[in-house]
């Protein structure tokens, strides 16, 4: 390396990533988990992701381990605090907070977290290409490097779609053919995903639902080119795993905690 080049390189061991934090308390990050969760459906608000009363973000708390929080039925998604989640238990009562849970909401997210002890966030909404891409009846095929992400890492689940699922027996349905993987289309009804942290979870309900927008659009001008199956698990493993989801969602959080402070009331 020339002197000039060794000047420009940057001592690598200076390099700064941001990485998820560590917590002295049970407080501490519960209060994370919460401002995490309002911050994201701010998010998904912002993306346009709002359809009505429907959708959902719940987080684990991290002492309550059968408990979940979550944004109150009926509240924009763009108004949501801190102070305004709910703490939900695993009979659907609201046990902290003063507004109502949706019941899709409990039945869905509860039979996950408790098939699931690895999610700390689920992630739902009737978003709009989800919501049309679930119509068909297929998964997410291989076309780019963000639908790589999904290859072999998510499910299409028939059993109950179309339907509001309001049975408890319908969200273990859907838990059970969510599986291991991080992500389900629930046929006629929506996107579904699941993370070891609130942000991994939103950032793969995000970047599924432009990945469901972007096949929509190719197949509507032609038949798209897939990547063949070793380069789509090359990919998958290089950028799907919980750490890269974690990542890829900090962008969008730095945005909204400077646009949006009074999340954290």
């Amino acid at each position: 390396m020339t002197e000039v080049a060794s000047r420009l390189v940057p001592d690598q061991s200076q390099l700064v990533f941001n990485s998820p934090p560590t917590f002295e308390s049970l407080d501490d990050e519960r209060q994370h988990r919460k401002a995490r969760l309002a911050g994201a459906l701010r998010i998904f608000g912002r993306l346009g992701f709002s359809e009505g009363v429907a959708g959902h973000i719940t987080a684990r708390d991290p002492e309550l381990l059968d408990h979940f929080w979550v944004n109150p039925f009926g509240m924009n998604f763009r108004h949501v605090k801190v102070s305004d989640l709910i703490l939900v238990n695993h009979h659907g009562e609201v046990v902290e907070g003063n507004r109502p849970v949706n019941r899709a909401a409990f039945v869905i997210h509860a039979a996950v977290h408790a098939a699931r002890p690895d999610v700390v966030a689920a992630a739902h909404a009737h978003s709009l290409y989800g919501k049309a891409f679930s119509s068909l009846g297929r998964e997410l095929d291989p076309i780019t490097q963000d639908a790589c992400v999904f290859f072999e890492d998510h499910v299409l689940v028939r059993e109950g779609g179309g339907r509001i699922v309001l049975d408890e027996e319908s969200g273990r349905a859907l838990a059970r053919g969510l599986g291991e993987r991080k992500a389900a289309i629930h046929q006629n009804h929506g996107l579904f995903t699941v993370g070891q942290s609130v942000d991994e979870a939103a950032w793969w309900f995000i970047t599924m639902e432009r990945s469901c927008q972007a096949q929509l659009i190719a197949e509507a001008a032609g038949t798209p080119i897939h990547v063949d199956s070793q380069g789509a698990r090359y990919t998958r493993d290089q950028t799907g795993y919980p750490l890269a989801g974690w990542f890829s969602f900090q962008p969008l959080w730095d945005d909204i905690v400077r646009t949006d402070p009074d999340l954290f009331g």
